[in-house]
């Protein structure tokens, strides 16, 4: 396997594209993508609000209630290596329906009355989002190959937008439907039952081209050794370890205000100001790094927004905060972006882009799903959150030092 410069910043296959990429209507596929992508963060942000309900109605002790947000997050990492042979087998198209009925199944799975089937749910949650966030970034690649760092921008906006949406309309949801958590958590089934009734015309044209897709083997091209591959590697632990700062603050942010003497109430609005911004820092610096030739600068930038971010929560946690929550709004959703962008820049096919994101978002949930874990045993250790602030600095440098060599002008 060679890793070779890149010419331009968007690097696309010289072989022709499939057919469908010139009979699909590009409003029709837009639509089916953001319908998808809404659907891809909504059910693990629903939970949040209702881990307590969850907690008492089944009498769950702390640790096994903070497994219904981890379990998911390893699953993703368990199900994402699997993604690139299920769509060589059966084609992107299907294997994107497929997960999102699987999705929808596993949302209402979840809310059985039943502690296996909570658990069940939310292994079957987890896998089938890995489905979809291994696939997406390959049919980007294939569908807008001149346009994939904006698409890429666009459907992670959407995502943040899915999980914002969900984790406000949670609590309103079980009060207007009047069943209990159970609910307003299983009404998210609908919205992957819309997405895959959108999705659905891609599949049946899907089998228009497979001809076609059959005389362009180049567009279809696995890279070879990718698990060798430092640049594979360096992209995955910018993936990986932006998800696991993302995933500690996720668990622990309100409560570190709170510990620290802000009323928990505001604590709450300072964590969803942060998520909110999330969604211009997702939007946004894919659409700069398509416009690079390189993009080292800008991923050590977010790199050091990052460590900012969570400098002011060390020396600052209350009167710093809402500009913390500013800071590292942008420098999440910015690094999400950038790591998605990544795998459409760094490689020169739809099948490279789709075991790109297999291997770099099975490396990244697999070590996300470790922090709010790990972050909690540090401050049940030390009595505080300082060590574990101080801890997610250094993480922070090997972001920078992951980030600077991802974006490197070099294709897979």
């Amino acid at each position: 396997m060679a890793v070779t410069r890149a010419q331009q910043p968007v690097v696309t296959s010289s072989a022709p594209l499939p057919v469908r990429s010139r009979l699909a209507h590009p409003a029709l596929l837009l639509t089916g993508i953001l319908l998808v992508a809404l659907n891809m963060r909504a059910c693990l942000a629903a939970v949040s609000p209702m881990v307590g309900e969850i907690q008492r109605a089944f009498g769950l002790s702390a640790t096994a209630s903070g497994l219904i947000t981890t379990v998911p997050v390893l699953f993703q990492g368990v199900g994402a290596p699997l993604t690139p042979r299920l769509a060589r087998r059966f084609g992107t198209e299907r294997v994107v329906l497929g997960a999102v009925l699987v999705l929808g199944a596993g949302v209402l799975l979840r809310v059985l009355p039943s502690v296996v089937a909570l658990y069940a749910g939310c292994m079957v949650i987890g896998v089938a989002i890995a489905v979809l966030n291994v696939s997406m970034p390959g049919l980007v690649k294939r569908e807008f190959p001149d346009r994939a760092p904006m698409m890429t921008g666009l459907y992670s906006t959407t995502m943040l937008v899915g999980a914002t949406l969900a984790a406000g309309l949670s609590v309103p949801l079980e009060h207007a439907l009047g069943g209990g958590w159970e609910a307003s958590l299983g009404a998210w089934s609908l919205l992957a039952l819309v997405a895959a009734v959108a999705w659905l015309p891609q599949v049946l044209r899907s089998r228009q081209e497979r001809a076609s897709v059959a005389a362009a083997p180049a567009a279809s091209r696995p890279v070879e050794g990718i698990w060798r591959s430092p640049l594979a590697w360096q992209i995955s632990l910018f993936m990986g370890i932006s998800s696991l700062l993302v995933y500690i603050l996720v668990a622990w942010m309100p409560t570190i205000l709170a510990d620290h003497g802000m009323d928990r109430g505001e604590a709450g609005l300072v964590f969803a100001f942060s998520n909110l911004v999330q969604v211009a820092g997702a939007f946004l610096v894919p659409l700069l790094a398509g416009r690079m030739t390189r993009q080292r600068g800008l991923a050590v930038a977010m790199a050091g927004l990052n460590g900012l971010g969570i400098a002011l929560l060390l020396v600052a946690p209350v009167s710093g905060a809402w500009a913390a929550a500013a800071v590292l709004g942008v420098a999440q959703g910015g690094s999400l972006g950038l790591g998605l962008a990544f795998i459409v820049l760094r490689t020169g096919s739809a099948a490279g882009a789709a075991q790109l994101g297999g291997m770099s978002q099975a490396i990244g949930y697999l070590v996300a799903a470790a922090g709010p874990v790990g972050a909690g045993a540090l401050h049940q250790l030390t009595g505080g959150w300082n060590a574990t602030l101080a801890l997610m600095l250094v993480l922070v440098a090997v972001v920078g030092a992951a980030g600077w060599g991802a974006g490197r002008n070099r294709t897979l």
